[in-house]
């Protein structure tokens, strides 16, 4: 069973976010502007979904979180969640931000894990910026051996 990566429904709506231009959130009101960048955050949550031998290696750009500002966690018995929020520092008085490229705000990548994949054995790491969840695979049971019996002669 493959893993669910492609654009769900959900995916598709963040892309048409994505390509809005910049003059329409500046002229939206606070909670368009505030709805936009959290959605562009979510959608640049880049994640590469590799399957090895014996397990899936999900691994996700982070850059600049802490370990506290990343949730990994499985909903729903099969659904590998990453989620947390990027902060950016407030501007004061004696800053005047010119240009923010930088995605800002919560964000969210859900994947349907395989009926193969061993739940209680996840694992996460964050080193450098980047993120490595390994889920493990439950091995395939061993074949059926045939049984032999002895036949008694006599």
């Amino acid at each position: 069973m493959d893993i669910f990566i492609g654009r769900d429904p959900f995916q598709s709506a963040i892309s048409q976010l994505l390509s809005m231009p910049d003059e329409f959130e500046s002229s939206s009101n606070p909670h368009a502007r505030a709805y936009m960048r959290d959605a562009k955050a979510m959608g640049k949550t880049c994640v590469d979904v590799k399957e090895l031998p014996d397990s899936y290696v999900f691994v996700a750009d982070m850059p600049g979180l802490k370990c506290g500002d990343i949730k990994v966690q499985v909903e729903n018995d099969n659904v590998l969640t990453i989620g947390g929020e990027r902060k950016r520092e407030e501007a004061t008085d004696q800053t005047k931000y010119l240009r923010m490229e930088r995605p800002s705000g919560k964000f969210l990548r859900k994947f349907t894990l395989p009926s193969n994949a061993k739940m209680d054995g996840i694992s996460a790491a964050c080193n450098d910026g980047v993120l490595t969840v390994t889920v493990p695979k439950i091995p395939p049971p061993e074949p059926n051996k045939p049984k032999t019996i002895e036949v008694k002669v006599g």
